[in-house]
């Protein structure tokens, strides 16, 4: 019975780093092939003045690759998203661990991870049916479609990893320190905001990292919402990421072209920025330790 269990487990181990190693060698055959597809565009276009400049004009007589109004569109609603989503998702996981009950919990939660599972242009069509038409009606805009528009929309779509990972953060911090707090005396609310809140800053970061993750590539409900315009982005005005460019141009593009070359550029410049972001954001993360 020992001996059948022992070859179970090395069955199982060996079975874990199989899919482990098929995974990053996929993850690692993906940014070489996005990479091998740039290299002509970078030959004939400096890295440079691919990154400056504010024009997007690939069939143009004189063709212009600037891509730095997506990067900072992309950049734009992805943190502004985070920064809405942020409160909102943390004041939801203290409502969900100390103020409804277990009954009510159990009802809330997989609603709340059920968003997750709604496809992005379900997502697109409430954004244009209700957050677009909104600053229309209410605030006589020519076009709701605006970068706003689009944080606004990504942050309810990065909500539920926010609410999840702190959630989670929070009731494993809770069991840690709560019979220590009531043994003291401590009152509910100084035991969340000090000590709770102060405890999870690691949890709450890994909120934001998956957030910003999903914010950084999310293609169709953002492109729905915010115009399409490779422009200089401002908060009430159209904008373009850089997932949304590719999403529009590579379906038209002619391939082996220098503006098929150059999506795929676009393509890993984002690769490269999110890979950065996350980076810092783990150092952050482990210095909090």
């Amino acid at each position: 019975m020992i001996k059948g269990k022992n070859i179970f487990e090395v069955i199982f181990s060996f079975a874990v780093k199989m899919l482990t190693l098929i995974s990053i060698s996929l993850l690692f055959l993906i940014i070489i092939f996005i990479f091998k597809e740039s290299i002509p565009f970078f030959k004939k276009v400096p890295v440079e003045l691919f990154l400056k400049g504010n024009m997007w004009r690939p069939l143009s007589s004189k063709p212009q690759f600037s891509l730095l109004p997506m990067i900072l569109s992309t950049l734009y609603i992805s943190f502004l998203s985070v920064l809405i989503a942020l409160p909102v998702g943390l004041f939801c996981a203290v409502f969900l661990s100390f103020v409804v009950d277990k009954k009510v919990r159990k009802i809330i939660k997989p609603m709340i991870d059920m968003l997750v599972g709604i496809p992005s242009v379900i997502y697109g069509f409430i954004g244009l049916l209700i957050i677009v038409k909104f600053f229309e009606d209410k605030f006589s805009m020519a076009t709701g479609e605006t970068v706003l528009a689009g944080a606004l929309l990504l942050s309810i779509m990065i909500l539920p990893f926010v609410i999840s990972t702190i959630d989670e953060s929070i009731r494993k911090n809770m069991d840690r320190y709560y019979v220590a707090s009531k043994a003291m005396g401590v009152s509910k609310w100084y035991f969340v905001w000090n000590v709770i809140i102060k405890a999870s800053k690691r949890g709450i970061l890994a909120g934001v990292i998956m957030a910003l993750g999903r914010a950084l590539g999310e293609t169709m409900a953002v492109m729905m919402v915010t115009g399409n315009s490779p422009i200089m982005p401002r908060l009430l005005g159209k904008a373009e990421t850089i997932s949304s460019l590719i999403a529009l141009e590579m379906g038209t593009v002619q391939v082996g072209s220098l503006h098929y070359h150059a999506l795929f550029a676009a393509g890993f410049i984002l690769m490269i920025m999110i890979l950065f972001i996350n980076v810092i954001l783990n150092i952050i993360k482990k210095a909090l330790i």
